[in-house]
């Protein structure tokens, strides 16, 4: 495959101011980050240590094969949401290797709000499901909940339910839930271990029950302990809730372990060690000089490729036709990839062209990653007259239908339809991750805002009524703010619009790992779309 040639001078003034904004964008990042690892209050952790417990991350690092990677997901779901648990909710989740077997491990932070469930805490659980689902991931659960947070009882309620019924619909495809019940799991926490194929409880710190000696006294003025109404050797050795009763937590783990090496499940790694294929001959750094940190500011979507597949090769599709949209094949880690890129507003052809790219992906049977930094179609008298609408839903049209494994980046601008059309969340790609320079919205604020200030102006005047230009500016400027703050990449991953922010230099292993995922089972296309209008 041709080798893409770089053309990047990281001497110029221009790559050196850059690099400078996206290493700030990168600390921002970090601050967030930091503030989602927050395990609950001293106090709380105090008595968790006291009691022989781990917190949830400490589990998650003893259950995972030593040195081996993890890929954490949604870690800021929840950030700026008000009245919710914080920044990552009450959960850790993500995919890590197990006996040498990929798996989706998700841990309750006990120590934090006794593990409860938010509004955040469980979006992100039913996305993890999801995960779970498309991938044929098996599941590991480290169980220590309160169940739903009361107060927001009215919006976890019904979404909850989903929850334990993809743990049974992933048991009935034959990919299996483990949870290791570390502490108290009251309620929607007992249903977990309830729906999981194999069930580990601790000894003596284990409680599970549907409701708690309180509320059984409540209900029927039956007086019970804890350890009778839901201890761990209850329900060894009487309920038979629990399979295996663990002496400690290391004990549970241990026995996780072990029944993830006996899965009789496909889990061929390879490609993963760097001697196995060429690294890009770029160094990944110079990303941070490359990806605008202001989004109105274009770069190549080519520069962004060379440094993150095998070789800096790529071999590109109908080069010198639509070239506001980049299509080519490559190799990250080893694994065949189709990159779908923008440079540029997508115009007829270029719609054109990605449709017809995603309809021959599907036939060969190759993954697409969508990198993208797009504005939307362009727009005016001319393009509509061209028939932009229908070229638009032809590239639209095979995203929706496509089979293939799909995934997205967002490295920049992702606006109006062009957002669907380069298979933004709703267009449900196997994962959907954002650079922290990102925007995503309907358009732009500037032009969001000036939009709005044309149509208030035009309802004045057709009513009769005065206008104030300056108060007009002043109002501009404020839904303009609003609007930046709404669609920037921290908003958005605080609303679970994505599956992670992630530092431009991790994308290619990032995307060894997920690649890695996705050839462990068998990737297939299709031939059959909706009707093209023509």
């Amino acid at each position: 495959m041709s080798i893409i040639k770089s053309k990047i001078n990281t001497n110029s003034a221009a790559y050196k101011e850059n690099y400078q904004k996206m290493q700030a964008k990168l600390d921002e990042l970090k601050k967030h980050l930091a503030a989602s690892l927050f395990q609950g209050e001293e106090k709380h952790i105090a008595k968790a240590k006291k009691l022989g417990k781990y917190l949830a991350r400490e589990r998650i690092d003893l259950l995972l094969d030593q040195d081996s990677p993890f890929l954490e997901l949604c870690p800021l779901a929840g950030l700026g949401v008000k009245g919710g648990f914080g920044t990552g909710g009450t959960m850790v989740a993500g995919i890590g290797f197990v006996s040498g077997k990929m798996c989706l491990i998700t841990a309750n932070v006990g120590t934090n709000k006794g593990g409860a469930i938010d509004i955040a805490s469980l979006k992100k659980a039913l996305r993890i499901a999801e995960i779970g689902a498309e991938n044929n991931l098996p599941g590991i659960s480290l169980v220590e909940s309160a169940g739903a947070n009361l107060p927001d009882q009215a919006q976890v309620f019904n979404l909850g339910g989903n929850n334990f019924k993809e743990i049974t619909r992933r048991s009935k495809q034959g990919v299996p839930t483990i949870s290791i019940v570390f502490g108290n799991s009251t309620a929607g926490g007992a249903y977990i271990p309830g729906m999981s194929d194999y069930v580990i409880m601790v000894k003596n710190n284990a409680k599970v029950f549907l409701a708690g000696p309180p509320l059984v006294k409540m209900a029927t003025n039956e007086i019970v302990d804890d350890e009778t109404l839901g201890g761990a050797e209850m329900h060894s050795k009487i309920s038979g809730v629990s399979d295996y009763l663990a002496k400690d937590e290391l004990d549970g783990i241990r026995i996780a372990r072990e029944i993830i090496d006996n899965l009789n499940i496909k889990s061929e790694i390879k490609n993963l060690k760097s001697e196995i294929h060429k690294e890009p001959l770029y160094n990944i750094d110079e990303l941070l000089g490359i990806v605008s940190a202001d989004t109105k500011i274009p770069f190549d979507c080519r520069e962004v490729i060379a440094r993150i597949v095998d070789g800096s090769e790529f071999h590109e599709f109908k080069k010198d036709y639509g070239t506001t949209l980049v299509c080519g094949y490559a190799k990250i880690h080893g694994y065949t990839i189709a990159i779908i890129g923008n440079n540029g507003v997508l115009f007829n052809d270029s719609a054109n062209k990605g449709a017809h790219f995603i309809q021959l992906c599907n036939m060969n049977h190759t993954p697409i990653l969508f990198l993208q930094n797009i504005t939307g179609f362009m727009v005016g008298k001319e393009y509509e007259q061209n028939g932009i609408i229908k070229d638009g839903a032809k590239m639209i049209n095979a995203v929706s239908n496509s089979e293939v494994p799909m995934f997205t980046i967002i490295m920049g601008a992702s606006y109006g339809a062009g957002n669907y059309a380069m298979c933004g969340r709703a267009y449900n790609p196997r994962f959907l991750f954002t650079y922290p320079n990102s925007m995503i919205a309907v358009m732009g604020a500037e032009q969001l805002a000036g939009v709005m200030q044309m149509v208030s102006k035009e309802s004045a005047l057709k009513a009769g009524q005065p206008y104030d230009e300056n108060q007009a500016v002043q109002m501009k400027e404020f839904m303009k703010m609003e609007i930046e703050k709404q669609s920037n990449a921290f908003f958005a991953s605080g609303q679970l619009w994505d599956d992670g922010i992630i530092d431009p230099r991790d994308t290619r292993h990032v995307f060894g790992l997920v690649l890695a995922l996705t050839y462990m089972n068998e990737v297939k296309g299709t031939n059959s779309y909706g009707v093209y209008r023509m």
